[in-house]
């Protein structure tokens, strides 16, 4: 076996948690496999011999690799044109960080977003400590810090995340329900059965990344919701019944609409509780969607 044979056995079992933690700390599954990438060339070049606990390392590594990113990533996200939104993934569990974590299996874009307005260094201590169940004696050495200090940045994305996002178990019946009827109102254009899915505090996210017409910031409160939409319908904007497909990604009900070509229009995606719609993301920057097609979605059961 030759050396570069050795270092891709064993960087391999690692792929998916490695992508996991990339993911979740930029928000971007393109990004994150770059990075990933970056992290094999590098564990090919180490010396492994030398590395006691391969997961720890390149787990280290790619957090690491991360913060440096994010550098220049919160430069380009100043200058985004209208709110970003992360790239939506079909498949939740091939990023899994394989841990019994609360929030191992939460990719919603809801926890992504409240993530992306912590600092990076928060971002790396809380996802290596409370999702990929690091200790803080190695995220120590991954953020230069202490591990006091670590336990501090931990402890303050903690609060964020929990004050942010309280964790909601909807029913499937009552997300197909709400999704149904989310759908159903989106193909007849009528106002009322739409204000009535929407939680009074309910807000709507827009991303068209200046390539696509969107809203330039968020709509917050039900009632401006259902004036954008009927904005939306007296103008003929809405799309023709041919063109949805009910959608699930993040593990988030909503609806994809396909353009003329049978290419990614617009996702939507609709966050639940208490029986209501909180929160609408609706994605339209086509560089989201780089990764997706309506043909790839049908094939993993993602899209009906």
């Amino acid at each position: 076996m030759t050396a570069q044979d050795e270092a891709v056995q064993a960087f391999e079992p690692h792929r998916r948690r490695l992508t996991g933690l990339a993911y979740r700390m930029l928000g971007s599954l393109s990004e994150a496999e770059d990075i990933v990438q970056e992290a094999y060339l590098r564990w090919h070049a180490a010396d492994r011999d030398q590395v006691a606990e391969p997961r720890a390392y390149l787990l280290r590594t790619v957090a690491r690799l991360c913060l440096d990113h994010l550098k220049s990533a919160r430069v380009r996200r100043e200058t985004y044109v209208g709110p970003w939104l992360p790239e939506p993934i079909v498949d939740e569990a091939t990023l899994s960080p394989d841990t019994a974590s609360e929030l191992a299996d939460d990719l919603s874009l809801a926890l992504l977003m409240t993530l992306e307005r912590l600092s990076p260094l928060e971002r790396a201590a809380f996802l290596l400590h409370d999702v990929f169940e690091m200790e803080f004696g190695d995220i120590a050495r991954v953020l230069d810090r202490s591990e006091s200090a670590c336990r501090q940045l931990a402890a303050r994305g903690r609060s964020h995340v929990r004050e942010a996002r309280p964790r909601f178990h909807v029913p499937e019946e009552e997300a197909a329900r709400i999704s149904d009827a989310f759908h159903r109102a989106l193909l007849t254009g009528e106002a009322e059965p739409f204000a009535h899915l929407l939680a009074q505090d309910a807000v709507l996210y827009s991303d068209g990344g200046g390539k696509r017409p969107a809203a330039l910031q968020p709509i917050y409160g039900r009632d401006k919701i259902v004036r954008f939409f009927e904005g939306l319908a007296q103008q003929g904007n809405l799309p023709p019944p041919g063109a949805m497909h009910r959608v699930r990604l993040n593990g988030l009900p909503g609806v994809l609409i396909a353009g003329p070509d049978g290419s990614i229009d617009t996702i939507s995606l609709i966050d639940i509780r208490d029986g209501k719609v909180v929160a609408i993301y609706a994605l339209r920057n086509p560089d989201k969607f780089a990764h997706l097609s309506v043909a790839a979605l049908r094939a993993n059961s993602a899209v009906q």
